[in-house]
């Protein structure tokens, strides 16, 4: 089983960045495959809403984002993660998902084969603030997301009060949460 980590935070090292790593040790922990995206590390642009377009669900904008369209078509499962940036997902996560938007129409609009197999999903969100509705705002984003992708959006871990970098690490429950919900993703 391949599972693949998306980071969409833009802190190396931040809360999000180790409860990801934690998730994948738990994967890894059951045999699987493990792979982390760091979208701050790649380049690629915002969706530029082009007015050629392709009939399979493929971008034509080829910067780093080729890299996580193939990624996520060759996963079995996605785990995706993002802090909340004023009551939202991160821009390198929206940025992400909003360049799915090709393969939105195909699916959606073509009725046709987008090009990506039904996988499982999780879904890690931390905020500082406890405001439910700040997490089910990221939520609908990014569940509107693995629709589109095939994903079957199975499992969430939502750490709240947490502000500072690495603050994670004083919460051993957050922790030992997201490695089992590795080692279930990969069971």
């Amino acid at each position: 089983m391949k599972v693949l980590g998306i980071n969409g935070s833009p802190r190396i090292g931040g809360n999000i960045d180790i409860l990801l790593d934690k998730v994948l040790e738990g994967a890894e922990s059951k045999g699987a495959d493990i792979e982390k995206i760091v979208l701050n590390k790649l380049k690629f642009v915002p969706c530029q809403e082009c007015e050629e377009m392709t009939y399979d669900g493929s971008c034509l904008i080829k910067d780093g984002m080729q890299e996580v369209y193939k990624k996520i078509k060759e996963a079995d499962a996605v785990i995706f993660a993002s802090p909340i940036f004023f009551g939202s997902l991160s821009a390198q996560a929206k940025m992400m998902i909003d360049r799915f938007q090709c393969a939105w129409r195909a699916k959606y609009i073509l009725k046709k084969d987008n090009g990506y197999k039904k996988i499982q999903s999780a879904f890690i969100c931390v905020e500082a603030s406890t405001r439910k509705d700040f997490l089910e705002n990221a939520k609908a984003v990014t569940k509107n997301f693995f629709v589109t992708i095939n994903a079957n959006y199975k499992y969430e871990l939502f750490c709240q009060g947490i502000e500072f970098k690495a603050d994670i690490l004083r919460h051993q429950g957050y922790l030992k949460k997201a490695f089992k919900l590795g080692a279930k993703i990969a069971s």
